[in-house]
C-alpha cells in the first residue's frame, strides 16, 4: 500500500513548487517600479508628432515657434511682400513659383504679379496663409510670395571681365563681415546706381543673396553679379595682382573718401561692418583706408547707407 495516501490515516505532505519555476512568484510580489516619465514611454514621440500636425492644420496660434535650422546652400529663397514681389517679377529674377494665398483681397499689384508670371511661365499656387508664414520663415509676405532659386555666384575674376568687356574701369564692392542680408541687398541697389561691376563677399561669416536682399535690392540683383570667395584677403591680393586698387572704407579711415586720389582708377571699394569696421588682414590689403567725414554727433553709418556715399563719391570723381 502506498504510504501518505488518501485513506493511510497519515497527512498527505504539501506539494511544493516544482524544480525550475526560478522563484516566479517572489518576483510577482516586487512591483514594477515608479511609473516612467512620458518622454520615456515608446509611444510618446509617435503622439507629440501627431498632435503638433493637428495643431498646424488648424492653424492655432500658440504653437511653438519653429528652429531654425542651417539652410543647405541649394535651397530656394522666397520674397514675400506685394511691392517686392512685383518689382522683382518686373526686373525678371528668376523665379520657380508664385504663391498666392487663399481669398486673398486682390489689388493692382497682386493681378500684375499674377499677369507676368503667367506670361513668363512661373507656376501658380493657391496655397494657405500659414503655408506662407511658413516659407517666408514668419516675415511680413502680405499673401504673396515668389520662390527663387538659389543664387548662382561667379568668380571673383568674372567682375573683373565684365568691366573690361564694357571698356570700363573695373568697379568693385567687396564686402568685410557684413552680416545683414537688408545691407547686402541695400548696397546691390547702390551698386547698380553709380555703376559698379559687381559684389564681392566672403563665403563664411557674411550675408548672402537671400530672400531678404533680393527684396531690399528692389530687383536690382537681378542685373548685377555677385561673386564668393572663399578667402576674401586672398581674392583682393588677386585683385591687387591684376592691376586694382583696394580702397577701404572705415570709421577710423586716414583720409576723406572725396579727398582720394584713386577713384578714377580701377578700384575695389572694400566695405566694413558697422560696429568692427574692417578686419585687420583686410585692411593690410587696402592700399588706402579712407572714412566718411560726419558731423560728430554721429558716430558712424550702416553699411548700406556708407556704401552709397561712397559710390557716389567714386562716380563724381569719374565723371570729371
Amino acid at each position: 500500500m502506498a504510504a501518505g495516501g488518501r485513506g493511510s490515516g497519515r497527512p498527505a505532505k504539501k506539494k511544493g513548487p516544482s524544480k525550475g519555476t526560478g522563484g516566479q512568484r517572489r518576483r510577482s510580489l516586487e512591483g514594477r517600479g515608479a511609473t516612467p516619465p512620458a518622454e520615456m514611454r515608446h509611444w510618446y514621440k509617435d503622439k507629440a508628432r501627431a498632435e503638433r500636425v493637428a495643431r498646424e492644420e488648424r492653424g492655432g496660434s500658440r504653437r511653438a515657434a519653429p528652429t531654425r535650422s542651417r539652410r543647405p546652400e541649394d535651397a530656394p529663397e522666397y520674397i514675400g511682400g506685394r511691392n517686392p514681389v512685383l518689382e522683382a517679377l518686373q526686373a525678371g529674377v528668376p523665379a520657380n513659383a508664385l504663391y498666392v494665398a487663399q481669398r486673398i483681397d486682390n489689388d493692382d499689384r497682386v493681378r500684375d504679379s499674377i499677369k507676368i508670371a503667367a506670361e513668363r511661365g512661373i507656376a501658380l499656387l493657391e496655397v494657405t496663409r500659414d503655408k506662407l508664414d511658413r516659407l517666408t520663415e514668419g516675415a511680413v509676405h502680405q499673401g504673396i510670395t515668389l520662390q527663387i532659386p538659389a543664387y548662382d555666384y561667379a568668380h571673383p575674376s568674372e567682375l573683373v571681365d565684365l568691366a573690361h568687356d564694357a571698356g570700363e574701369p573695373p568697379l568693385i564692392v567687396a564686402l568685410d563681415s557684413v552680416t545683414d542680408p537688408r545691407n547686402l541687398g541695400a548696397i546691390a541697389r547702390s551698386a547698380t546706381a553709380f555703376g559698379a561691376h559687381g559684389l564681392l563677399i566672403p563665403s563664411r561669416r557674411s550675408a548672402g543673396v537671400t530672400g531678404g536682399a533680393w527684396k531690399t535690392s528692389a530687383g536690382t540683383l537681378a542685373t548685377l553679379r555677385v561673386a564668393r570667395a572663399a578667402n576674401l584677403t586672398a581674392a583682393l591680393r588677386d585683385y591687387r595682382d591684376a592691376g586694382l586698387f583696394v580702397v577701404g572704407l572705415d570709421g577710423a579711415g586716414e583720409a576723406d573718401i572725396g579727398e582720394a586720389q584713386l577713384l578714377t582708377e580701377p578700384l575695389v571699394v572694400v566695405v566694413g561692418s558697422e560696429g568692427k569696421g574692417l578686419s585687420r588682414l583686410v585692411r593690410e590689403q587696402c592700399d588706402v583706408v579712407t572714412r566718411i567725414p560726419m558731423h560728430a554727433s554721429a558716430e558712424s553709418l550702416n553699411a548700406g547707407v556708407a556704401a552709397g556715399v561712397a559710390l557716389y563719391e567714386v562716380a563724381r570723381h569719374r565723371r570729371r
